[in-house]
């Protein structure tokens, strides 16, 4: 079974470098500062969310200093097409979302689509998602990803929710594309706290445990 999905390009990239940082803190003081100190550490993919206040000029900031840069809990059209018009490259749903989606194909940017169950799963795929990013991720750990991969061979899936240094290796083995880093590597009152060398401590110890050969 093949599935026919839009964005390979952006499938490829995920698979070349699989953590994408997911920031969400009640401020950000320099969102460029702050995708540069997860770069330094080994992160190149930031997805800044809107659970963060005011989060769109934040991300025009960080999409202009060059980072690779996503917008996260995208729940409306609206926010899609102020993200897209910010310049991100791709979107992120908590869950199945059509009128993002619907916006993100319009404007020809890949979107990954939340799902938890295989119908939600399947769902998102008929919605034309890139990859299908499974949240909470925790809920069911690691192996949920080998089940899903059984009537699902191949989907690109994303490990959301609970990823940590500790488990992160575990859910690509078990079939995930890409993981997710959260509070372990971007805790909020780190991020407000604009600790930027303590953000880069993170991130390198993340993607030790990640890589153990790098």
């Amino acid at each position: 079974m093949t599935f026919d999905l839009p964005h390979p390009d952006f499938r490829a990239a995920l698979a070349a470098e699989p953590v994408i940082a997911v920031v969400r803190a009640p401020s950000i003081p320099d969102s460029a500062a702050l995708c540069a100190a997860l770069a330094a550490g080994g992160i190149t993919c930031t997805e800044l969310t809107f659970s963060t206040p005011d989060v769109v000029p934040h991300l025009r900031a960080a999409v202009a200093a060059g980072h690779r840069i996503g917008a996260g809990t995208v729940m409306n059209a609206q926010q899609a097409k102020d993200a897209i018009d910010a310049g991100v490259s791709f979107l992120v749903t908590p869950g199945l979302r059509p009128e993002v989606a619907a916006a993100a194909h319009e404007a020809g940017v890949p979107i990954v689509l939340g799902a938890l169950t295989p119908t939600e799963v399947a769902q998102a795929v008929d919605l034309g998602t890139a990859a299908v990013k499974i949240f909470p991720a925790k809920a069911f750990g690691p192996g949920y990803f080998k089940d899903l991969n059984g009537p699902y061979p191949g989907l690109p899936l994303v490990a959301s929710g609970g990823v940590n240094a500790g488990n992160a290796a575990d859910f690509l083995a078990q079939g995930a594309l890409a993981v997710c880093a959260g509070t372990d590597v971007v805790p909020p009152d780190v991020v407000a706290a604009g600790d930027w060398p303590e953000i880069t401590r993170r991130a390198r110890v993340f993607m030790a445990a990640f890589k153990p050969s790098a």
